[in-house]
């Protein structure tokens, strides 16, 4: 593998030859060698199927974790397949000595199983692991719920990835030993220990309306307009007036703004949709998206797009009542 690197000898960047057999890495130049016996963190992929029938790839397991004491680098000893006495008598040497990343390693789990069903990326993943890992440093997780603390977790980092996820409608629906008011519980508790720790607010990001319309590429999750199978023209319009509406002091909660751009949207259109289905899509009340509604209206013909609008009468939107 050849790549480029400062070689002291030479006094310039020259290609380099890494021998990862050897682990040596050597200037293609001079021949001196820059690096030895430099360790390969990243995992090593070989099928054992024609040895043993085993068809796990995974040899040497997976890379670093700095989350954990001994950087997820320690041996574990599994019981083999046939229980042979000498592996039983290994494994219960391994357990007498303990895990003390045991509890980490298992909410590690959690997060990478909750967040692969949400369709998340590593960073949020990464982001919701490490809230964790000060939460237990604090030793304030026993005795605790661990789903609902990892879905604090997860609904935290997305926040702060700028990725939020609503609570009710997509971070309930991965949680099944925990309730919509212990996961509530659970972040209001993350947020205060946190904010022991540094001694001040914890930052959770900024949340934009538009950011409940559609799935990002590669999401499977299903937001707000894919829910309610609205057309691309729709979801276009939406977008925009969300954008349009930002400019307005709307003092509403951008979820609310975007439940009610999308009742605006839908009754100029020919699909529309009942403001039930709108509520039931969002989880935003119907009495809440009315008074959002209510203060978007007077804005509507500087917000909807002339596109959307010039083909349809303004006319046709309901008059919120007082």
């Amino acid at each position: 593998m050849m790549s480029d690197t400062y070689c002291p000898d030479c006094k310039k960047n020259t290609e380099v030859v890494c021998d990862h057999a050897a682990g040596d890495t050597v200037c293609s130049e001079c021949g001196l060698v820059l690096e030895a016996r430099s360790i390969d963190e990243t995992s090593e992929w070989r099928t054992f199927a024609d040895d043993s029938g085993d068809h796990d790839p995974n040899r040497v397991g997976g890379p670093v974790n700095p989350l954990l004491g001994d950087a997820a680098l320690s041996t574990v000893i599994s019981r083999a397949t046939n229980g042979a006495n000498v592996d039983m008598s290994l494994t219960r040497l391994q357990n007498r000595g303990g895990d003390p990343d045991r509890a980490l390693v298992l909410a590690f789990k959690t997060i990478s199983s909750m967040a692969d069903r949400l369709s998340l990326v590593t960073t949020i993943k990464d982001r919701a692991s490490e809230i964790y890992k000060r939460l237990e440093d604090q030793k304030c997780t026993r005795g605790r719920n661990l789903e609902a603390l990892v879905a604090g977790c997860i609904y935290i980092a997305c926040r702060q990835e700028s990725k939020p996820r609503t609570c009710q409608l997509e971070i309930c629906s991965i949680v099944a030993g925990a309730t919509k008011k212990e996961i509530g519980r659970a972040k209001e508790f993350i947020v205060k220990q946190l904010k022991v720790e540094m001694g001040t607010s914890m930052e959770m990001g900024t949340i934009h309306a538009g950011d409940y319309l559609v799935s990002v590429l590669g999401n499977k999750k299903r937001r707000f307009c894919s829910i309610l199978g609205m057309s691309n023209e729709e979801v276009k319009a939406v977008q925009e007036t969300v954008q349009k509406a930002g400019n307005f002091d709307i003092r509403r909660s951008p979820i609310s703004i975007a439940a009610a751009i999308i009742f605006m949207i839908t009754q100029l259109s020919e699909s529309k949709k009942p403001l039930r289905d709108i509520s039931l899509a969002t989880t935003v009340a119907e009495g809440t998206i009315k008074n959002a509604y209510k203060d978007l209206y007077p804005h509507a013909t500087k917000i909807i797009p002339e596109w959307y609008s010039k083909e349809r009468d303004l006319k046709n939107l309901s008059s919120p009542k007082s």
